[in-house]
């Protein structure tokens, strides 16, 4: 079973919104902290948010703080990235990942899914 799956991505104008979702297995949902990242081409994947495992907790980028939120969906093992207000500069492929820690460093994340292509045009 691939552990996390995004999907959701999309190409948007300015302004839009689009909602991202990462699908988790289970055991992964239930003892995880849940992270998004971005990676832009020619950039170095960046964090982006957080959010614990129990879903009380939420932790931003600067660069998205307001525009973008986490929830997790516990029936559905799943969490979201709402992102309203898009941008071109958020134009990325948007990764989930899954760390034991709370942490925003990339290399502390356990697992990824494979991505999703989000482009926003001016």
């Amino acid at each position: 079973q691939v552990p996390l799956v995004e999907s959701g991505g999309g190409l948007v104008q300015a302004g839009a919104s689009l909602r991202l979702s990462c699908a988790a297995s289970g055991r992964i949902f239930r003892h995880y902290n849940m992270g998004w990242f971005r990676q832009a081409p020619g950039k170095e994947r960046e964090f982006v948010g957080r959010i614990s495992g129990s879903g009380y907790t939420t932790d931003y980028a600067d660069s998205v703080k307001g525009r973008f939120t986490i929830s997790s969906d516990n029936a559905k093992n799943t969490v979201y990235l709402q992102m309203n207000s898009l941008k071109p500069d958020d134009t990325a492929v948007y990764f989930c990942a899954a760390s034991r820690s709370w942490t925003t460093g990339r290399n502390m994340y356990d697992y990824w899914g494979q991505g999703t292509q989000v482009t926003v045009s001016s």
